[in-house]
């Protein structure tokens, strides 16, 4: 099967997103090779894997990531808003993701920066991802043309993405100003046409979020290569493999 699993959030259907219980949980369907994330970086500079600006929907913490340190987002509890059965689960920091991750899966790192919230925050993870021998291993993804400009400029060897979902507009061209060798688009904005255009310049796809499995199987006939992102790994495992 071409069209790889991206778990979304890690097993996020199932488990609170954005923690190791979703990312172990998707670790443990053999059928998963990507998981993406949501990187920002606290107050006192660590990269951390969240995917709001503001705590308060996926943790029992109030305020913004970005006026917290470090050992503050530490102690909160980042599963109970989930269920009972993940009380106590925390906000992982980036370097404990990748440590978990390093040779068993790839990883789609969305920097959560518009309009240069985190400055320094592609150099911070470029650098972390070369300490850990990890750069081939990701792709560093945005919606900001300008952060992935940085990323560029952080480390040219890091693979770059861009993310659409705009209704209009030209993906293709902006994929093409910035250089970058990846589109993460919302599935409803894909089509047969970009798929089979992209594919052939060497542009990796990977449709988000896709959740049933007759959208599935449409982006599976539209083209092979389109990666699919979604909170329910399990139904593409139904859906593909019958398992």
């Amino acid at each position: 099967m071409n069209n790889l699993c991206v778990a979304h959030r890690g097993f996020s259907g199932k488990a609170p997103e954005n923690t190791f219980a979703a990312i172990r949980m998707a670790m443990e369907l053999p059928y998963v090779s990507w998981i993406e994330i949501d990187v920002q970086l606290t107050r006192d500079g660590v990269p951390v894997v969240i995917h709001d600006y503001s705590l308060d929907r996926t943790t029992n913490g109030h305020g913004k990531v970005k006026d917290m340190d470090w050992s503050q987002l530490r102690r909160l509890d980042a599963g109970g808003w989930k269920s009972r059965i993940f009380r106590g689960e925390k906000i992982p920091s980036l370097e404990e993701v990748l440590e978990l991750c390093k040779e068993r899966l790839r990883l789609n790192i969305e920097l959560k920066n518009a309009g240069n919230l985190y400055p320094g925050i592609e150099k911070t993870v470029t650098d972390l991802l070369a300490s850990k021998g990890m750069t081939g291993e990701v792709v560093l993804t945005s919606f900001d043309p300008g952060t992935l400009r940085r990323c560029q400029e952080a480390d040219p060897a890091v693979r770059r993405g861009l993310i659409f979902d705009s209704r209009w507009g030209d993906p293709a061209g902006r994929v093409r100003d910035l250089n970058c060798s990846f589109l993460s688009i919302g599935f409803s904005r894909l089509s047969p046409g970009l798929a089979r255009f992209l594919s052939a310049r060497g542009v990796e796809i990977m449709a988000w979020t896709v959740n049933k499995a007759k959208e599935m199987r449409r982006l599976a006939d539209m083209h092979s290569d389109i990666m699919i992102c979604t909170n329910r790994p399990d139904v593409w495992g139904d859906t593909f493999l019958g398992v």
